[in-house]
């Protein structure tokens, strides 16, 4: 009896420390920083915008020339391949729907299963992920970008 109770506690032990594990592993794919072309995390934004209003979503100045930055609370990334030319994708992970982490030069990476998209167009470039991140309007209003 005594064998059992130590293989039954023993199990509860590792199945708990496993969970919380688990738990620590998921927090991390949800962090709500957004991350610059380089992939360091830090908020470039000042918060103020609302995009999903309309309103200004960051200024130019905050996405650099051949990469982006993503904005994960709002859930959207904006890159500019080439200077002045502006683009904005859903920053949800056709995938599994993670919010993708970084923007590194041409590619917009995932950092929950490795699937990287185009910069430029948003496409697939490298999977698990099936299709595309769906494009979003951009306007460039003096040096505040504005998405819907």
């Amino acid at each position: 009896m005594t064998e059992l109770t130590e293989q039954t506690t023993r199990r509860a032990v590792l199945g708990g420390a496993a969970a919380v594990g688990a738990g620590a592993f998921l927090a991390a794919c949800g962090s709500d920083e957004p991350t610059d072309s380089t992939g360091g995390g830090g908020d470039t934004s000042d918060g103020s915008g609302d995009a999903a209003a309309g309103g200004s979503l960051a200024t130019t100045d905050e996405v650099p020339v051949g990469g982006g930055t993503v904005f994960k609370n709002e859930k959207i990334v904006v890159t500019q391949p080439t200077e002045g030319d502006f683009k904005a994708f859903t920053a949800v992970c056709t995938h599994q729907g993670c919010v993708v982490a970084s923007v590194d030069g041409d590619t917009i990476q995932c950092g929950c299963h490795g699937s990287q998209y185009n910069a430029a167009d948003g496409k697939v470039k490298k999977g698990p992920a099936p299709k595309p991140l769906a494009p979003k309007k951009v306007t460039v209003e003096g040096n505040n970008i504005v998405v819907s």
